[in-house]
């Protein structure tokens, strides 16, 4: 077999690979942040491999990070709000990333998805639980949605360019397409 045979889904071995530590960077980076409420930099992470790998390869980062939530989580509404609310961001990112050209362009990307997370899970829980349910969850969870954006905001702008910088070089030294 040689080192370029196609794996699953017309992806290479080294695709395979890069998606699993990708995803695993995405847990690895909730966790270190998750004594902070409504504080993450997935949503950094999900636009950062957007850019810079695409839809395809970022959506599958997703499920697999969705997945991984099961195991450590348990099973609940919100892991299947998961597997909706990431792949918005994914697309939202993959139609604008190539007209967004500064760092303040993903920062709104980032910060207007945060400020919309509680109202995308509060859609979807009303589909479970009814929309009375759903919109006291999200008149509930406004100021944490606020909280979510701000930081979101507030994290792109600082990170995003360095991180696209270091990724991009890394991905060209040491990934081969």
């Amino acid at each position: 077999m040689s080192s370029n045979a196609e794996t699953f889904n017309g992806m290479k071995v080294q695709d395979l690979v890069l998606i699993s530590i990708l995803s695993a960077s995405i847990t690895a980076g909730k966790l270190a942040l998750s004594f902070l409420p409504n504080v993450e930099v997935v949503s950094l992470l999900f636009i950062l491999y957007t850019v810079t790998l695409g839809v395809k390869k970022t959506w599958l980062i997703s499920v697999i990070f969705a997945t991984t939530e099961i195991f450590l989580y348990g099973f609940s509404t919100w892991v299947l709000g998961y597997y909706v609310v990431w792949p918005i961001l994914i697309l939202a990112t993959g139609a604008l990333k190539g007209k967004v050209k500064s760092e303040y362009g993903f920062a709104m990307i980032s910060g207007i998805f945060g400020l919309s997370f509680g109202f995308f899970f509060a859609l979807f829980e009303s589909l479970f639980y009814g929309i009375a349910y759903g919109m006291a969850y999200w008149a509930r969870g406004i100021p944490l949605d606020i909280l979510h954006g701000a930081s979101n905001y507030i994290i792109a702008i600082i990170l995003i360019n360095p991180l696209l910088k270091v990724f991009k070089s890394q991905l060209k030294q040491y990934y081969i397409r």
